[in-house]
């Protein structure tokens, strides 16, 4: 299960992607991981998650800050 602050991250995530029209498999290959790994992560059923290295290449992909993606106060679980 994923904790409120990681289901957050991965939902500014998803919406940033969308914003830029790349699928889950577009943004996985060009992070140049397995196909599938966007899905995983974004699928609350998979233990996938984003590690900071992660968050700074799709920030450069998606051409935003890695800030954009991390709430502007905490997040209590």
């Amino acid at each position: 299960m994923k904790s409120k602050i990681e289901a957050y991250i991965i939902d500014k995530v998803r919406e940033k992607r969308k914003e830029k029209n790349f699928s889950q498999v577009v943004l996985s290959q060009k992070l140049g991981l397995s196909e599938s790994f966007v899905s995983h992560v974004e699928s609350e059923n998979r233990r996938a998650k984003y590690n900071v290295n992660h968050l700074n290449e799709i920030a450069i992909i998606l051409e935003c800050s890695p800030k954009d993606f991390w709430p502007d106060t905490p997040i209590a679980d």
